[in-house]
């Protein structure tokens, strides 16, 4: 299991505490720091189900200077966002869990986050 986390992120750390608290066996990955590749982004999202911007922060800074709110959210437009993500990790939703079994989910909460230790 895998946590993308920016420390300064209290759902991130609400998660890391759950996490410990059922002692499960995790790396913690800061993504702001070690970025992740286009090709890693496209994996956690088909793990997750989701498209990029169902995971993007569209109030993010970085996402207004884009124009990210304008762009069309469809399959012929899903690399741009993807490509976007990457060169802007701040953009991205924040904690993902990849799961055991090999999905995600977004834990934002301590259900989200149990949901991820059940698989």
């Amino acid at each position: 299991m895998e946590i993308w986390i920016n420390p300064a992120c209290s759902k991130c750390r609400s998660a890391l505490t759950l996490l410990d608290a059922e002692g499960a066996d995790y790396t913690v990955r800061r993504y702001l720091e070690d970025v992740p590749s286009e090709a890693e982004i496209k994996d956690v999202l088909d793990r997750l189900g989701l498209e990029p911007w169902d995971i993007t922060r569209i109030q993010e800074a970085a996402a207004k200077e884009l124009g990210l709110k304008e762009w069309a959210r469809d399959e012929s437009t899903r690399d741009r966002w993807i490509k976007a993500l990457s060169e802007h990790p701040k953009l991205i939703q924040r904690p993902i869990i990849t799961a055991e079994d090999g999905t995600a989910v977004v834990g934002r909460t301590d259900e989200a986050v149990r949901d991820a230790l059940s698989r």
